[in-house]
């Protein structure tokens, strides 16, 4: 009798690892592809990867920024990868320090993963749940998906360099560490990405090339 393998789906609270990523200090790092690392962290024989999704959302008022997020948004597109994606509003910045003055706040991408994580439960669309994110506001939809659905495995995965939320580990079946060699061996090969039916192709932005002399991990002796 052929073994069925566990459907598996991976959350990723885009911000969270944008900043983790960032402090390694390595542009290229940027330029990840969410689809193979979700496949990388799963057990291969016995879960298959069955849908992974991006929570994030554009910063305001920087364009080159914005372009770049863009590309990036619709390279992860054309790996299966569903993108969605929160806002930013403007709040006041200091009244003490600058009265008057605002800043942009995002909103949304926290609730957007618990909402969708929460949903795609309900639906059955996984057996399996990879909650990308060492924020402890997290905790509550780790909490609710053990309660409404205990027979669901839940695995808490840290970016780069960040602890684990205590607040989420009580509820997490298994706990994952992605480390700096994880995200440089699902970076994406080759300055274009292409659609798997061919046609639609996005460029890599220059400010993601990597280092002269890089070599992707998987071409490296």
């Amino acid at each position: 009798m052929e073994h069925v393998k566990k459907r598996a789906a991976i959350y990723i609270d885009g911000f969270n690892l944008y900043h983790s990523v960032k402090e390694l200090g390595f542009n290229h790092l940027m330029w990840c592809d969410f689809w193979r690392l979700g496949e990388m962290i799963l057990p291969s024989q016995g879960e298959s990867l069955v849908k992974a999704v991006f929570f994030t959302a554009f910063y305001p008022g920087d364009f080159g920024k914005s372009v770049r997020h863009r590309a990036f948004n619709d390279a992860l597109g054309l790996r299966g990868v569903e993108v969605v994606l929160g806002n930013y509003i403007k709040v006041p910045a200091c009244e003490t320090c600058s009265p008057g003055k605002t800043r942009p706040s995002e909103k949304e991408t926290d609730i957007n993963l618990a909402l969708h994580l929460f949903n795609d439960a309900r639906h059955d669309r996984f057996d399996h749940a990879y909650l990308l994110s060492a924020d402890s506001d997290q905790a509550a939809t780790a909490r609710l998906l053990k309660q409404e659905f205990p027979e669901k495995k839940l695995t808490t995965v840290s970016p780069p360099n960040r602890n684990f939320s205590h607040s989420i580990l009580h509820f997490a079946d298994h706990k994952i560490a992605l480390k700096e060699s994880h995200i440089e061996r699902a970076v994406f090969k080759g300055p274009i990405v292409l659609a798997p039916s061919g046609g639609k192709a996005i460029r890599r932005p220059f400010e993601y090339d990597p280092p002269a002399g890089w070599v992707h991990p998987d071409d490296r002796p």
